[in-house]
């Protein structure tokens, strides 16, 4: 690695086998369940049966890129791309099955909510722990311990087990610890996303802070684009495993956002391989009447799914979301389903609700418990048509008076 590049990948690869247990790659963990569970499988006979065919998953495959000391990269692409398994094994988490890592520096990562955590310990003593799993001295924890009480808003629960804790909780100290402590390199995934707002915001500008003031290098993974063009200079765009883009991050997330072309075979507009499922058509189309759009789409599910559900997501051209309409809130829900499902709806009233302009419509899918399985995909744009809302001759336009158009009633001058 030459003396600037703190993380130099080449050919990086992580290979899984569907169905089977991944034994000899999972590390401990893995070795000590195949163990437990051997006799159990001969009982049943499963253990006289001869090995079937392998079924291999490549989660990522041929990834090959380097990142220079103080880059805030975003790493983006579809539920099912390779981002979190990337992230692993950056973080030495989860070894690769081919490929070269290089890093260098001390690297933080918060991957998952409580990463690192132990649940019987108390908030204190876990800052500790983590202080030291980093490579800390007990001085340099010392040093940072009130910063991080500060920041992660937890001092009424310092000595409590952080079991105990909410999800929202253990996210703000796991965040604050690994920015606190002074890495080099900091990771961090979608977790975020578990806090409020106003935590989510403190936490873009502490990265700021920690990528600009004190030159450290920043790995971002969200689905929040506009958070991610907010605070990264530069994107990788993952695509089944492979890098699908690497540039400014402008041109990144439009990519990502389909407002750009994108490789593959366009019949397909996404799939989550390893739930069997995938968007295989959609389109929109407008009405005459004013402000009206009629979406259709096309699902194929190689798997029986309880509780069947479609969220509808609304960008503007920058890529920020707008809304997002949740099956359970809007009832675009279908119970049990299995093989092809093709749903039809309308949105409507949209010239009262949004500015004139141009926007973004995507979908997503989700199962039981109104879990997301197959992230946001562009299906196209839309254009809101001029209406004289307010009845003044000038009607709304996204451009000069923002997206959202709300009625206003004047009521006394005096």
């Amino acid at each position: 690695m030459s003396r600037e590049t703190v993380i130099s990948v080449e050919g990086l690869s992580k290979k899984y086998i569907l169905g089977q247990n991944k034994a000899g790659s999972g590390g401990l963990r893995h070795a000590v369940e195949d163990l437990v569970k051997a006799p159990v499988r001969w009982v049943r006979g499963e253990g006289k049966k001869a090995p079937q065919g392998p079924n291999e998953f490549w989660a990522v495959k041929d990834v090959s890129f380097s990142i220079k000391r103080g880059e805030v990269v975003g790493i983006i692409g579809r539920n099912g791309a390779g981002k979190s398994t990337l992230l692993k094994m950056l973080s030495r988490i989860t070894e690769p099955t081919e490929g070269r890592i290089g890093i260098k520096g001390r690297i933080a990562s918060l991957l998952e909510v409580g990463t690192g955590f132990h649940p019987e310990l108390t908030g204190r003593e876990n800052i500790s722990l983590n202080g030291a799993i980093l490579g800390m001295t007990q001085a340099e924890i010392r040093k940072k311990f009130d910063e991080i009480v500060q920041f992660a808003e937890v001092a009424k629960f310092l000595d409590t087990p952080v079991k105990h804790y909410s999800s929202g909780m253990y996210v703000r100290l796991a965040f604050a610890v690994a920015a606190h402590l002074e890495p080099e390199i900091l990771v961090v995934d979608e977790v975020l996303a578990v806090g409020d707002a106003q935590f989510q915001q403190k936490c873009l500008g502490k990265m700021q802070e920690v990528s600009t003031q004190q030159g450290r290098t920043v790995l971002f993974v969200s689905h929040a684009m506009h958070s991610v063009k907010a605070l990264c200079t530069t994107g990788i765009l993952l695509d089944q495993g492979r890098i699908e883009l690497r540039g400014p991050i402008t041109e990144v997330v439009a990519a990502y956002s389909g407002h750009a072309p994108r490789r593959g075979d366009p019949s397909t507009l996404a799939s989550n391989r390893s739930l069997g499922l995938s968007l295989v058509n959609a389109s929109l189309h407008q009405t005459e009447k004013l402000g009206t759009l009629i979406v259709r789409a096309k699902f194929q599910l190689d798997r029986p799914i309880s509780e069947a559900g479609i969220g509808v997501h609304i960008e503007t051209t920058a890529g920020f979301e707008l809304c997002y309409l949740r099956p359970e809130t809007t009832g675009l829900r279908f119970g049990q389903r299995s093989g092809e499902l093709q749903v039809e709806f309308e949105l409507t009233s949209l010239s009262e609700r949004l500015g004139a302009g141009t926007y973004f419509l995507g979908l997503s899918f989700h199962e039981t418990n109104w879990k997301c399985c197959l992230d946001r995909t562009p299906v196209g744009e839309f254009v809101v048509p001029s209406l004289d809302f307010y009845g003044t001759g000038y009607p709304p336009k996204f451009e000069k008076d923002g997206a959202v158009v709300l009625p206003v009633r004047l009521i006394q001058v005096g």
